[in-house]
């Protein structure tokens, strides 16, 4: 069964009290979503590092319920990692 863009919102939301979370349903199908994420834990980070701790929120749903995921990551100071 496909995930709701709300069910991943709230997911990271949980995992990223602090973010600024935008979700866009890419295909319409309910598989395929980006993710724009805000948040000060990925201050520092590499983007690697922050898409790990994103992936690790969403405790192992990506590539079962998630079946696609495009990630933008930054910390609130405009800087990516």
């Amino acid at each position: 069964m496909p995930m709701s863009a709300e069910a991943l919102h709230a997911d990271l939301a949980e995992a990223f009290p602090d973010a600024e979370i935008v979700i866009d349903d890419l295909a319409g199908d309910g598989d395929h979503y980006r993710a724009r994420i805000v948040s000060a834990a990925f201050a520092g980070l590499s983007r690697v590092r922050q898409h790990q701790l994103v992936y690790g929120a969403l405790k192992g749903k990506m590539g079962g319920e998630l079946h696609a995921l495009a990630l933008e990551t930054s910390a609130p100071s405009g800087k990516e990692g």
